[in-house]
C-alpha cells in the first residue's frame, strides 16, 4: 500500500519531526507555531494516516515521523511528475530551473547530477 500524501500542514509537522527525530506535542507545537490543539489534532490524523508513530508509554505522547525525509519527498515528486508533467522529468526540471534563482552550490551540485545522469543514465548508483 503507498504511504498517503502529506498535506501542506502535516509537511510543517513532519520537517520538524524529521529535524529533531522525535517530539511532542509542546514541542512540537513551539517550532511550527499554531495552535496547541490544532497541532494535536493534526498529529491524531497523522498517526490515523500512518504519517508518524505515537509513542504512548509516557504522560505526554512522543511522535516520529514513519518514513525518512527522502521517501517522501521521492514519493511526493514522483506524484507531481505524473499529475503535473504528464511523467516528462525534463520538463519538470526546465520548469524548476526557469522559476528559481541558485547559489553557485547548488548549481554545482546540479552540474555533479547532470554529469552522474548522462554517464549512468539515471538514478543514483
Amino acid at each position: 500500500m503507498a504511504q498517503p500524501k502529506p498535506t501542506a500542514s502535516e509537511l510543517t509537522i513532519l520537517n520538524v519531526l524529521w529535524d529533531r527525530g522525535t517530539g511532542t506535542v509542546s514541542e512540537i507545537q513551539t517550532e511550527c507555531g499554531g495552535g496547541y490543539t490544532t497541532v494535536l489534532k493534526t498529529l491524531q490524523i497523522m498517526a490515523e494516516k500512518g504519517l508518524v508513530e505515537r509513542d504512548e508509554s509516557s504522560r505526554a505522547h512522543v511522535y516520529r515521523p514513519a518514513s525518512g525525509r527522502k521517501a517522501t519527498q521521492c514519493q511526493l515528486v514522483g506524484d507531481l511528475l505524473d499529475r503535473v508533467f504528464e511523467g516528462s522529468a525534463s520538463q519538470l526540471v526546465l520548469r524548476a530551473l526557469s522559476e528559481h534563482r541558485f547559489s553557485k552550490k547548488e548549481i554545482a551540485e546540479i552540474r555533479k547530477m547532470l554529469d552522474r545522469v548522462e554517464k549512468h543514465g539515471g538514478r543514483k548508483q
